[in-house]
Protein backbone atom coordinates (compact mmCIF):
# COMPACT_ATOMS: atom_id res chain seq x y z
CA UNK A 1 0.00 0.00 0.00
CA UNK A 2 1.28 3.49 -1.03
CA UNK A 3 0.13 5.07 2.63
CA UNK A 4 1.08 3.29 5.71
CA UNK A 5 -1.00 5.42 8.48
CA UNK A 6 -4.07 7.70 7.42
CA UNK A 7 -6.60 10.20 9.15
CA UNK A 8 -9.49 10.18 6.77
CA UNK A 9 -11.80 12.83 7.66
CA UNK A 10 -15.48 12.62 7.24
CA UNK A 11 -18.38 15.26 6.66
CA UNK A 12 -21.30 14.34 9.05
CA UNK A 13 -23.53 14.90 5.89
CA UNK A 14 -22.04 12.01 4.87
CA UNK A 15 -23.30 9.83 7.31
CA UNK A 16 -27.03 10.89 6.30
CA UNK A 17 -27.06 9.03 2.75
CA UNK A 18 -30.59 10.36 1.15
CA UNK A 19 -31.49 11.27 4.55
CA UNK A 20 -32.65 14.76 5.22
CA UNK A 21 -30.98 14.50 8.76
CA UNK A 22 -29.65 12.47 11.00
CA UNK A 23 -27.51 8.87 10.07
CA UNK A 24 -28.22 6.54 7.44
CA UNK A 25 -26.99 2.66 9.11
CA UNK A 26 -26.68 1.65 4.69
CA UNK A 27 -24.26 4.36 4.25
CA UNK A 28 -22.55 3.54 7.77
CA UNK A 29 -22.48 -0.31 7.26
CA UNK A 30 -20.83 0.96 3.35
CA UNK A 31 -17.87 2.91 5.21
CA UNK A 32 -17.24 0.28 7.44
CA UNK A 33 -16.88 -2.29 4.80
CA UNK A 34 -14.58 0.44 2.87
CA UNK A 35 -12.42 0.88 6.15
CA UNK A 36 -12.33 -3.07 6.21
CA UNK A 37 -10.42 -3.04 3.02
CA UNK A 38 -7.44 -0.80 4.84
CA UNK A 39 -7.27 -2.52 7.68
CA UNK A 40 -7.22 -5.83 6.21
CA UNK A 41 -3.67 -4.48 4.19
CA UNK A 42 -2.57 -3.37 7.39
CA UNK A 43 -3.14 0.43 6.97
CA UNK A 44 -3.61 2.48 10.17
CA UNK A 45 -6.51 4.03 9.80
CA UNK A 46 -7.69 6.90 12.34
CA UNK A 47 -11.30 8.46 11.58
CA UNK A 48 -12.56 12.40 12.50
CA UNK A 49 -15.89 12.87 11.96
CA UNK A 50 -18.01 16.11 11.60
CA UNK A 51 -21.57 16.83 13.24
CA UNK A 52 -23.35 18.47 10.68
CA UNK A 53 -26.33 16.10 10.52
CA UNK A 54 -26.90 16.33 13.82
CA UNK A 55 -26.12 20.40 14.48
CA UNK A 56 -23.61 22.80 13.77
CA UNK A 57 -22.48 25.46 15.81
CA UNK A 58 -22.24 27.97 13.45
CA UNK A 59 -25.93 27.62 11.80
CA UNK A 60 -26.56 27.75 15.62
CA UNK A 61 -24.86 30.91 15.99
CA UNK A 62 -26.47 32.75 13.21
CA UNK A 63 -29.56 32.52 14.74
CA UNK A 64 -29.13 33.69 17.63
CA UNK A 65 -27.95 31.59 19.80
CA UNK A 66 -24.46 32.00 21.91
CA UNK A 67 -21.64 30.34 19.27
CA UNK A 68 -19.38 28.81 22.41
CA UNK A 69 -22.86 26.65 23.30
CA UNK A 70 -23.74 25.98 19.86
CA UNK A 71 -20.13 24.85 19.27
CA UNK A 72 -20.31 22.68 22.22
CA UNK A 73 -23.23 21.14 20.85
CA UNK A 74 -21.72 20.90 17.52
CA UNK A 75 -18.78 18.80 19.64
CA UNK A 76 -21.20 16.03 21.33
CA UNK A 77 -22.69 15.61 17.77
CA UNK A 78 -19.54 14.07 16.65
CA UNK A 79 -19.03 12.41 19.68
CA UNK A 80 -22.41 10.29 18.56
CA UNK A 81 -21.50 9.94 15.31
CA UNK A 82 -18.00 8.30 16.36
CA UNK A 83 -20.24 5.86 18.48
CA UNK A 84 -22.31 5.01 15.73
CA UNK A 85 -19.31 4.71 13.39
CA UNK A 86 -17.89 2.63 16.11
CA UNK A 87 -20.46 0.37 16.21
CA UNK A 88 -20.79 0.23 12.35
CA UNK A 89 -16.97 -1.08 12.48
CA UNK A 90 -16.70 -3.24 15.06
CA UNK A 91 -20.51 -5.02 13.66
CA UNK A 92 -17.60 -5.82 10.48
CA UNK A 93 -15.50 -7.06 12.91
CA UNK A 94 -13.02 -4.48 13.09
CA UNK A 95 -11.64 -4.05 16.26
CA UNK A 96 -12.17 0.32 17.25
CA UNK A 97 -11.30 3.17 19.99
CA UNK A 98 -13.25 5.96 20.10
CA UNK A 99 -11.61 8.94 21.46
CA UNK A 100 -13.07 12.47 22.69
CA UNK A 101 -11.39 15.78 23.30
CA UNK A 102 -13.93 16.19 25.75
CA UNK A 103 -14.86 14.23 28.61
CA UNK A 104 -16.95 11.80 28.57
CA UNK A 105 -15.98 8.72 30.27
CA UNK A 106 -18.69 5.97 29.94
CA UNK A 107 -18.64 6.69 26.73
CA UNK A 108 -15.16 7.44 24.88
CA UNK A 109 -11.68 7.44 26.15
CA UNK A 110 -9.97 10.68 26.42
CA UNK A 111 -8.12 11.71 24.03
CA UNK A 112 -4.19 10.48 24.37
CA UNK A 113 -1.80 10.73 21.56
CA UNK A 114 0.40 8.23 22.65
CA UNK A 115 -2.71 5.73 23.69
CA UNK A 116 -4.19 6.96 20.03
CA UNK A 117 -0.94 5.89 18.69
CA UNK A 118 -0.48 2.64 20.60
CA UNK A 119 -3.89 1.33 19.21
CA UNK A 120 -3.09 2.21 15.88
CA UNK A 121 0.14 0.05 16.12
CA UNK A 122 -2.27 -2.87 17.24
CA UNK A 123 -4.39 -2.38 13.97
CA UNK A 124 -7.34 -0.55 15.42
CA UNK A 125 -9.07 1.88 14.19
CA UNK A 126 -9.22 5.39 16.27
CA UNK A 127 -12.00 7.18 15.90
CA UNK A 128 -11.64 10.79 17.40
CA UNK A 129 -14.87 12.50 18.30
CA UNK A 130 -15.46 15.94 20.13
CA UNK A 131 -13.62 18.25 17.67
CA UNK A 132 -10.42 19.96 19.23
CA UNK A 133 -12.17 19.96 22.31
CA UNK A 134 -12.41 23.91 21.83
CA UNK A 135 -15.12 25.99 20.49
CA UNK A 136 -14.18 28.05 17.26
CA UNK A 137 -12.30 25.42 15.46
CA UNK A 138 -13.71 23.28 12.88
CA UNK A 139 -13.39 18.99 12.21
CA UNK A 140 -11.42 19.96 9.32
CA UNK A 141 -8.98 21.63 11.98
CA UNK A 142 -9.38 19.01 14.38
CA UNK A 143 -8.45 16.24 11.24
CA UNK A 144 -5.42 18.53 10.42
CA UNK A 145 -4.28 18.78 13.83
CA UNK A 146 -4.78 15.05 14.80
CA UNK A 147 -3.14 13.71 11.79
CA UNK A 148 0.15 15.87 12.76
CA UNK A 149 0.01 14.32 16.41
CA UNK A 150 -0.30 10.94 15.05
CA UNK A 151 2.29 11.36 12.55
CA UNK A 152 -0.15 10.04 9.52
CA UNK A 153 0.84 10.22 6.27
CA UNK A 154 -1.70 11.75 4.61
CA UNK A 155 -5.03 13.71 5.25
CA UNK A 156 -7.96 11.87 2.84
CA UNK A 157 -10.94 13.96 2.76
CA UNK A 158 -14.09 12.01 2.00
CA UNK A 159 -16.67 13.97 0.30
CA UNK A 160 -19.44 13.60 -1.87
CA UNK A 161 -16.78 15.44 -4.84
CA UNK A 162 -14.79 13.37 -6.65
CA UNK A 163 -11.85 15.95 -6.02
CA UNK A 164 -11.37 20.19 -5.79
CA UNK A 165 -12.67 21.95 -8.79
CA UNK A 166 -12.12 26.00 -10.70
CA UNK A 167 -16.21 25.98 -9.25
CA UNK A 168 -18.28 23.95 -7.36
CA UNK A 169 -19.19 21.03 -9.97
CA UNK A 170 -23.00 20.68 -8.70
CA UNK A 171 -23.89 24.28 -9.65
CA UNK A 172 -21.85 24.50 -12.68
CA UNK A 173 -21.17 21.58 -15.25
CA UNK A 174 -18.53 23.06 -17.10
CA UNK A 175 -15.82 23.30 -14.26
CA UNK A 176 -12.53 21.77 -14.33
CA UNK A 177 -11.25 18.78 -12.18
CA UNK A 178 -7.65 18.86 -10.82
CA UNK A 179 -5.54 15.81 -10.47
CA UNK A 180 -3.28 18.04 -8.51
CA UNK A 181 -2.65 21.61 -6.91
CA UNK A 182 -0.18 22.93 -4.61
CA UNK A 183 -0.95 24.44 -1.50
CA UNK A 184 0.18 28.13 -2.72
CA UNK A 185 -2.71 27.33 -5.66
CA UNK A 186 -5.67 26.37 -4.06
CA UNK A 187 -4.95 29.91 -1.76
CA UNK A 188 -4.71 32.12 -4.83
CA UNK A 189 -7.62 30.34 -6.52
CA UNK A 190 -9.83 30.74 -3.62
CA UNK A 191 -10.34 27.32 -3.69
CA UNK A 192 -12.49 26.07 -0.49
CA UNK A 193 -10.72 22.59 0.22
CA UNK A 194 -10.86 23.31 4.52
CA UNK A 195 -10.91 26.04 6.38
CA UNK A 196 -8.43 28.78 6.62
CA UNK A 197 -6.64 27.32 9.65
CA UNK A 198 -6.86 24.25 8.85
CA UNK A 199 -5.47 24.57 5.67
CA UNK A 200 -2.81 26.53 6.65
CA UNK A 201 -1.80 23.99 9.05
CA UNK A 202 -1.60 21.76 6.80
CA UNK A 203 0.44 23.70 4.71
CA UNK A 204 3.22 24.30 7.38
CA UNK A 205 3.32 20.85 8.56
CA UNK A 206 3.96 19.70 5.10
CA UNK A 207 1.08 17.43 5.20
CA UNK A 208 -0.54 16.83 1.92
CA UNK A 209 -4.26 16.49 1.60
CA UNK A 210 -6.48 14.26 -0.74
CA UNK A 211 -10.46 15.16 -1.46
CA UNK A 212 -12.23 12.32 -3.20
CA UNK A 213 -15.30 10.70 -3.55
CA UNK A 214 -15.89 8.62 -0.56
CA UNK A 215 -19.49 7.21 -1.70
CA UNK A 216 -17.95 5.56 -4.96
CA UNK A 217 -17.38 1.91 -3.40
CA UNK A 218 -13.70 1.03 -3.72
CA UNK A 219 -12.37 4.63 -4.07
CA UNK A 220 -10.91 4.86 -0.69
CA UNK A 221 -8.57 1.61 -1.12
CA UNK A 222 -7.72 2.52 -4.25
CA UNK A 223 -6.58 5.84 -3.31
CA UNK A 224 -4.36 4.26 -0.32
CA UNK A 225 -3.27 2.07 -3.19
CA UNK A 226 -1.66 5.26 -4.37
CA UNK A 227 -3.95 5.21 -7.88
CA UNK A 228 -4.69 8.64 -9.16
CA UNK A 229 -8.33 9.28 -7.85
CA UNK A 230 -9.06 12.74 -6.73
CA UNK A 231 -7.38 15.81 -6.50
CA UNK A 232 -3.81 15.47 -4.52
CA UNK A 233 -2.95 18.93 -2.70
CA UNK A 234 0.64 19.25 -2.01
CA UNK A 235 3.75 21.13 -1.76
Amino acid sequence: MHYKRVLLKLSGEALMGNRQYGIDPERLNDYAKEIKTLVEKGVEVAIVIGGGNIFRGVAGASKGMDRVQGDHMGMLATVINGLALQSACENNGIQTRLQSAIKINEVAEPFIRRKAMRHLEKGRVVIFGGGTGNPYFTTDSAAVLRAIEIEADVILKGTRVDGIYTEDPEQNQNATKFDFITFEDVLKKGLKVMDTTAFTLSQENELPIIVFDMNTRGNLFKVVSGENIGTKVNL
